[in-house]
């Protein structure tokens, strides 16, 4: 009887199902390879945090294998895959970035295997857009098709409660006054000697000049085994779910996780299969233990969102993580790249960074109407961006960045994701948020000492792109305010001499 063909691991497939057999899945009893690569750290500037999960969990997932895994540490996958095995043949599942996926078709030793970790494979997707011919391949329209395909919160043929999506119940400002949510926390991981084992390693490398870090390390928040996140995912499910949906989009200082699930995190590592993440919103909701709004829009987020921009990565092909459509060509600045919210006083922003420096995390909201929104406002190249959000945040892969800034948030794809740049002033940061009350610049100015800067980038940025915003339907109510507005030239020219500096 031949020996069983090893199966190679990625960091971000460290979940029971990436072993699980049938789908041309890997020999039950194949040798598991997971290979801890050097240069990966080397070659960018990651958060510190970020390194530590990963490694942690790369780790923990050796540990549990026990005898089964050939877990190497070595300077490039290349080397680590030849330690492992030598030239014998081993079988991966599709890697999760291009990069990776040209790595190993180019090793004549690895069969790849069909991708795991999603809801709809590659097939189905390319059939439902190219069936949308010349059309926008719109998120909502995916999503529909994704709830029939896999019978989620379905009554038959219907949706539940007779609405696809109820996100506009889930736009409520934070409660006045409260510095955080009545909600119970999230599940905190403890840490463990591998924990300290990986955090010593990478004092030494920094020490050594090896390696180079951004922001800080410490305590592990995010789940590296898949028990660890089977609990917060139940935690999740049990007492936060409920909540999470009125307050969806609402910002508060004093609470970064509000009633979120922070399950990007295991979900990108491949420790959580999404389908048992909305299944079990799905129960929760048919048992009465959470609202619908709250149910379909953490449904939305998985079985919408998530396979949405997983798809378009592939769709849209390589090309697309160079599009600029609105030429915006100023670098990354330091003091944004660095993470020094120290160096900030615009409230929102500063405790945005701050957040990011302590934890490699945000939700939704935070990223893409503080961080990203400054961004587009001041004509950072997309591309800068997009690498920064893939380095400095905990669940930022490839494949979810470059979608999410190229897209959404910077709308450099000059509209073939969404149908209008995703921009806000401080009007929106003030309803949505208590982060003006202690502000130094007040919402609602525009120029003078007090001027709100994302009010006043706002509207330079309006102004700037008028031919682009004039022709658009959802946009153009706003050039029509422009004409209205008083000192547009003061406004600008105070953009002008803020630069790359910090607010």
């Amino acid at each position: 009887m031949c020996a069983a063909r090893p199966h190679w691991l990625f960091a971000d497939q460290l979940g029971p199902h990436f072993l699980r057999e049938g789908d041309a899945g890997p020999d039950p009893d194949a040798p598991v390879v997971l290979v801890e690569s050097r240069a990966v750290l080397r070659r960018r500037v990651f958060h510190r945090a970020k390194a530590h999960l990963v490694l942690s969990a790369l780790r923990h997932r050796a540990a549990e294998l026990g005898d089964r895994a050939r877990y190497v540490r070595a300077d490039t996958y290349r080397e680590g895959l030849r330690l492992a095995v030598g030239a014998s043949a081993v079988t991966v599942h599709h890697p999760t970035s291009r990069a990776a996926l040209k790595l190993v078709e180019s090793l004549p030793q690895v069969r790849v295997l069909p991708a795991r970790g999603f809801l709809t494979d590659f097939v189905a997707f390319r059939r439902w857009a190219d069936g949308r011919g010349r059309r926008r391949l719109l998120l909502e329209d995916f999503y529909h098709a994704v709830r029939v395909q896999c019978g989620l919160l379905m009554d038959g043929g219907a949706p539940v409660g007779g609405r696809w999506n109820l996100d506009a119940e889930n736009r409520e400002r934070p409660p006045r006054g409260a510095e955080r949510l009545p909600v119970e926390p999230p599940w905190w991981p403890q840490e463990d000697e591998i924990d300290e084992e990986v955090r010593a390693d990478l004092d030494r490398w920094e020490r050594r000049g090896e390696v180079r870090f951004l922001g800080r390390d410490g305590p592990r928040r995010f789940p590296v085994t898949r028990g660890e996140a089977q609990q917060a995912l139940d935690r999740f499910l049990a007492v936060r779910l409920p909540a999470f949906g009125r307050f969806e989009d609402a910002m508060l200082a004093g609470d970064p996780w509000m009633a979120h699930s922070l399950l990007s995190v295991p979900l990108n590592l491949g420790l959580l299969d999404p389908l048992e993440c909305v299944r079990g919103a799905e129960a929760a909701h048919r048992a009465g233990a959470a609202p619908l709004n709250s149910v379909e829009g953490f449904v939305r987020q998985i079985a919408g969102w998530r396979e949405y921009v997983w798809h378009l990565y592939w769709y849209f092909g390589d090309d697309y993580r160079h599009a600029n459509a609105l030429d915006h060509r100023e670098p990354v600045p330091a003091w944004f790249a660095d993470l020094d919210a120290d160096a900030v006083e615009a409230a929102c922003l500063r405790g945005a960074l701050a957040q990011v420096r302590d934890t490699g995390w945000t939700h939704h909201i935070p990223r893409l109407m503080l961080l990203g929104n400054w961004a587009l406002q001041h004509g950072w190249n997309p591309r800068e961006v997009t690498d920064w959000f893939h380095r400095a945040f905990v669940d930022g892969y490839d494949w979810v960045m470059v979608p999410n800034v190229v897209g959404m948030s910077q709308h450099a794809d000059g509209g073939r994701m969404t149908t209008k740049p995703y921009l806000a002033g401080g009007s929106y940061i003030h309803r949505m948020s208590d982060f003006c009350g202690a502000c130094r610049y007040r919402p609602q100015e525009r120029t003078g000492p007090a001027a709100c800067p994302v009010t006043t980038g706002y509207w330079a940025f309006v102004a700037g792109h008028r031919a682009l915003l004039e022709h658009n339907p959802r946009t153009a109510r706003t050039v029509a305010q422009l004409d209205g507005l008083s000192g547009i030239e003061d406004l600008l020219a105070v953009e002008r001499r803020r630069g790359g500096g910090p607010p």
